[in-house]
């Protein structure tokens, strides 16, 4: 038996180490990034020191001297806070509604990429195609210098329904608040309270029985169903439409979309929608057909089939790639510059050229559109947790 003292002589000297010398390469590298940053902040410092600079953000609460004509009110006496602040409810604006419609128009297009109508299928393939292969920015130039600013005129306006569409807008009704609106708000947000409450309840009982519950149909019942029976029950409604009209040059009344603001959400819509389109078409088709065939086997309809056997599997495969997607769009939306809509990232450009302070607004801009990703990042993520397959 060979002794301790023995295996201790013969053991390897530190130097010839595996572990010792893999953690001294890591550890020198470290060293390296430190001392790389160490000098770059040294040198950004100095610089700034020589120009009489600081890092500090108090020039935020200077007078900003400009105003932004869309979005939140705003004076020219407001701060470049103020003014910052506007410019990043107008890019959540785009963010918001993009997310939504680019949904809804990359879902319907997706479907229609797989339909037997064969001139359906090859219009949605020519839209793919052609957003998906040409520069954005090219597209929102078209959108807006080619189409929305070759609109007629006010007093040409083009009528599509509630719509009216012109050279200096795109407007529609806009909702004015009756006198039922508070209890009828109310009333809406606690039966969805109960629908939330009465279908996790019925899916749990279903998932633990076996029991077909409808816990859909429950709380689509609830969560439409009251607040409509009394929104018909008050005898003006809980909201009066404002429809838009033309007084001598100008519109008034309804609700305004600006050219700019178009131009961005369109473009924004039509090219992420091209590629969420592609997704949900390879996402149908990753569900094994013998399934289908086997669900259509046993009486299911085609509702039934997409609801239950289509979706719940597709999503999982459409998710991670959507997140993707929905990230691109937050991101894109900083080239509203090249229309001329005043977002977040066009805000920022005018601050520091007015206020000198690039390095802390491009940091807060940074900081702002990285915050705004992780959120939509982690939303995404809860969902595909929620769905993923749990392996036993």
């Amino acid at each position: 038996m060979t002794s301790p003292l023995r295996r201790l002589s013969s053991a390897p000297a530190i130097w010839r180490d595996i572990r010792f010398l893999q953690a001294a390469a890591q550890g020198a590298f470290v060293l390296l990034v430190l001392a790389a940053v160490g000098w770059l902040v040294n040198n950004l410092l100095e610089t700034l020191d020589a120009r009489g600079l600081d890092l500090s953000f108090a020039f935020l609460q200077r007078t900003a001297g400009f105003v932004i004509g869309e979005g939140l009110p705003m004076d020219r006496t407001d701060t470049f806070l103020r003014a910052f602040s506007v410019g990043l409810v107008n890019s959540l604006r785009v963010i918001g509604l993009g997310l939504l419609l680019t949904t809804a128009l990359g879902l319907l297009a997706g479907v229609a990429l797989l339909s037997s109508n064969w001139l359906l299928r090859n219009i949605a393939r020519a839209y793919v195609e052609v957003m998906r292969n040409t520069p954005l920015l090219v597209q929102l130039f078209f959108i807006y210098f080619g189409i929305i600013l070759k609109l007629p005129s006010l007093e040409d306006r083009i009528v599509i329904g509630p719509l009216l569409l012109s050279q200096r807008g795109v407007w529609l009704p806009r909702p004015v608040a009756a006198a039922g609106a508070g209890l009828w708000v109310a009333v809406t947000l606690v039966c969805l309270a109960m629908a939330t409450w009465i279908y996790i309840r019925r899916l749990r009982r279903r998932l633990a029985t076996g029991e077909e519950t409808h816990p859909g149909w429950w709380g689509a019942a609830i969560a439409l169903g009251m607040p409509t029976l009394l929104a018909l029950a008050i005898p003006e409604g809980p909201f009066t439409w404002e429809a838009p009209r033309l007084e001598g040059l100008r519109m008034v009344g309804g609700s305004r979309m600006t050219p700019e603001f178009a131009g961005i959400l369109f473009g924004l819509v039509l090219y992420t929608g091209a590629f969420i389109a592609d997704i949900v078409r390879a996402g149908i088709l990753a569900v094994p057909i013998g399934q289908l065939q086997a669900a259509r086997s046993i009486g299911l309809s085609e509702f039934q089939l997409l609801r239950h056997v289509i979706l719940p599997q597709a999503l999982r495969v459409i998710l991670p790639p959507l997140t993707n997607q929905y990230l691109n769009l937050a991101k894109n939306s900083s080239l509203a510059i090249g229309v001329g809509f005043p977002d977040m990232y066009n805000v920022t450009q005018t601050i520091f050229n007015q206020s000198g302070q690039a390095v802390q607004m491009i940091a807060l801009m940074m900081t702002t559109y990285l915050a705004i990703s992780l959120v939509i990042s982690g939303a995404m993520n809860l969902l595909n947790q929620r769905l993923r397959i749990v392996e036993r």
